[in-house]
């Protein structure tokens, strides 16, 4: 598979392990690939849900800034509300929950803000059809 298009984003972090288990719990991404860069020595991670060919980048930093806030954001889709629903309550308990869930209708759908360990936001979400809207655009052309 050639890499073609959006392939990935790079974000910076300053505790790797701690933003591999965030990601892991929040995100269900799993690491793809783990190296100590040959020229800076920095510890990098590529994480990936497998659902297609596309990675967070993950480069442990002294310090982290800029970060990702909203209204900048990743957004992962969730099964269902429900799947949605616990993971909120599950970051509530955890202290990461920024805002949300809220159902704000098509085309948004029921969506939620976390605070990642760097204070990068991760949006979830449920009902945004991305998908069948590229598909739908991608078909009219």
């Amino acid at each position: 598979m050639r890499d073609i298009g959006l392939t990935h984003i790079a974000l910076p972090v300053a505790d790797i392990e701690r933003s591999i288990e965030f990601y892991a719990t929040y995100a269900q991404m799993q690491v793809v690939h783990k190296r100590i860069d040959g020229a800076s020595g920095i510890p990098v991670v590529w994480l990936s849900d497998g659902t297609r060919p596309f990675v967070i980048v993950l480069i442990q930093k002294e310090i982290v800034q800029p970060v990702l806030s909203p209204l900048a954001h990743l957004g992962v889709g969730c099964s269902s509300r429900e799947a949605l629903d616990r993971l909120c309550h599950q970051a509530q308990q955890a202290g990461v929950l920024l805002d949300g869930p809220q159902d704000a209708g098509h085309p948004i759908g029921y969506w939620a803000f976390l605070r990642d360990p760097d204070g990068h936001t991760l949006e979830l979400s449920y009902g945004q059809e991305v998908g069948l809207t590229v598909e739908q655009a991608t078909q009219q052309k």
